[in-house]
C-alpha cells in the first residue's frame, strides 16, 4: 500500500517521497490517530483500537508504540490500558517506586508495558547482567514457579546490596511479575507503530494518492 501510494504521488505530482525520511512529529498525522480515522492503517484499524485512540490522544511515536503493545486481551482485561490512559491524561499521578525507574518507565507513564522494561529494571535495581535479565524475563513469561522463586531471592538480594529496602524490592518484584505476564516485545511494537505512522502520514498528507493505491 505504501509503495503504491508513493508511486501514485510521483505520477501525479512529480515528487519522489522518501517514506523513511518523513518527520515523526507531523501534526496532521497525529490528528488522524487522535480522531480514530485509521481505516486501512496497519494494526490500528479495529473498532476497539480506534476507540482507544480517541480516548488516549497519542501525540508522539512512543504513544503509538505503547498503544500497540497494550491493545491485547491481557492488558485490556487487567485494567492496564485504562491506567495508562488515565496517567497520560494527567487524571492519575505518575509515580515511580524508585527514582531509578523513571528513565525506564517514563515513555509509558510509569506502566510496565514491555519485556525490555522488565529486563532494564532488573539491571538498574538489582544489578542483573542482560543475560541474567533475559532469564528472568523468560521465567516470568512462562510463569515458571521454581525458577521464579530463585530469581526473586536473587533480585531482592541484589537490590539490597544497592541500598534498596528489602520490602520495597520484594514489592517491585511482585509488580514486575504481574506485568510481565502481559509484557510485549517493544522492538516488535516499534516496527508495527512505525509502519502505521508511515501509512497515516500518507493518509493525512496525500489522501487522494493513498485512496488510489487502495483501489
Amino acid at each position: 500500500l505504501i509503495y503504491d501510494a508513493i508511486e501514485e504521488i510521483k505520477r501525479t505530482t512529480g515528487q519522489t517521497l522518501d517514506i523513511d525520511a518523513i518527520p515523526l512529529d507531523d501534526a496532521k498525522t497525529y490528528q488522524v490517530f487522535q480522531e480514530g480515522q485509521t481505516y486501512g492503517v496497519f494494526q490500528f484499524e479495529s473498532s476497539g483500537m480506534r476507540d482507544l485512540l480517541r480516548k488516549s490522544k497519542p501525540q508522539r511515536l512512543d504513544d503509538l508504540i505503547a498503544l500497540n503493545a497494550l491493545y491485547r486481551p491481557g492488558p485490556l482485561r487487567s485494567g492496564m490500558v485504562d491506567d495508562y490512559v488515565a496517567r497520560k491524561q494527567g487524571k492519575t499521578e505518575v509515580k515511580y517506586e524508585l527514582p531509578e525507574l523513571e528513565p525506564v518507565l517514563s515513555d509509558t507513564y510509569g506502566v510496565i508495558a514491555y519485556q525490555e522494561q522488565v529486563m532494564r529494571i532488573s539491571s538498574v535495581v538489582a544489578g542483573f547482567s542482560m543475560a541474567e535479565a533475559d532469564i528472568l524475563r523468560k521465567a516470568m513469561g512462562k510463569k515458571n514457579i521454581e525458577v521464579m522463586q530463585k530469581q526473586r531471592a536473587k533480585f531482592v538480594d541484589g537490590a539490597k546490596k544497592r541500598g534498596v529496602n528489602e520490602k520495597k524490592a520484594a514489592h517491585l518484584f511482585d509488580l514486575m511479575e504481574h506485568f510481565a505476564g502481559y509484557g510485549f516485545n517493544k522492538s516488535h511494537s516499534t516496527t508495527y507503530a512505525y509502519l502505521a505512522y508511515q501509512t497515516a502520514y500518507l493518509k493525512a498528507n496525500y489522501p487522494w494518492q493513498i485512496g488510489r493505491a487502495h483501489v
